[in-house]
């Protein structure tokens, strides 16, 4: 697993769209992290993550993921998540992402959610 994440950005009006592609592990986390708080920066606070390209999320990279709901917190941004596994969904429940965030199974509900 030591193939590195690739992160594309789709910046839409009132969105941004993260599209993970690999294992999102403690340097896929940062590469997202680096990102997310370079959207903040331009002034988006509706971010989503699409995972379609994401099979696996190590601790981590959870972890990392936690810090950046803080931020949305914090700032009263939305953070939203789609196109997951069936376990990395069980995993974002287990460890109480999705008490914090909203997930979707797909990126058109998502999006609708998060421009509302």
């Amino acid at each position: 697993m030591t193939d590195s994440l690739k992160l594309s950005v789709d910046r839409r009006d009132g969105v941004a769209v993260l599209y993970t592609d690999g294992y999102i592990n403690n340097q896929g986390g940062e590469e997202i992290a680096k990102v997310a708080y370079e959207l903040l920066d331009e002034g988006y606070r509706n971010l989503l993550l699409n995972l379609s390209g994401t099979k696996i999320v190590n601790s981590i990279g959870i972890s990392i993921l936690i810090e950046i709901i803080e931020k949305m917190i914090d700032i009263k941004g939305k953070l939203a998540f789609c196109n997951l596994t069936p376990t990395i969904d069980k995993t974002f429940h287990i460890m109480g992402l999705a008490q914090y965030t909203s997930i979707f199974p797909s990126e058109d509900e998502a999006a609708e959610h998060l421009v509302d």
